[in-house]
């Protein structure tokens, strides 16, 4: 895993933290109008959703969804 990959992650489960949480302010933060897969946006959006928080979950629906690098192979 390169170190790009590990900080990907780390960011992501940071992110799905203060989702749970309800930290908005962490979601901006950790958010930063970046684009994300559309399946992590929709888990996100789900946590969100459990935690009724309607600013964490605009947040999350006026993300970007990343493209699909289609010649990517693991």
């Amino acid at each position: 895993m390169t170190d790009q990959n590990k900080h990907r992650m780390a960011n992501y489960m940071a992110l799905k933290t203060a989702v749970i949480n309800g930290e908005e302010a962490l979601v901006k933060k950790l958010l930063a109008d970046r684009p994300m897969l559309d399946i992590e946006k929709s888990y996100l959006l789900e946590l969100a959703q459990l935690g009724n928080n309607q600013t964490i979950i605009t947040l999350l629906e006026d993300l970007p969804v990343k493209e699909i690098d289609k010649d990517f192979r693991a």
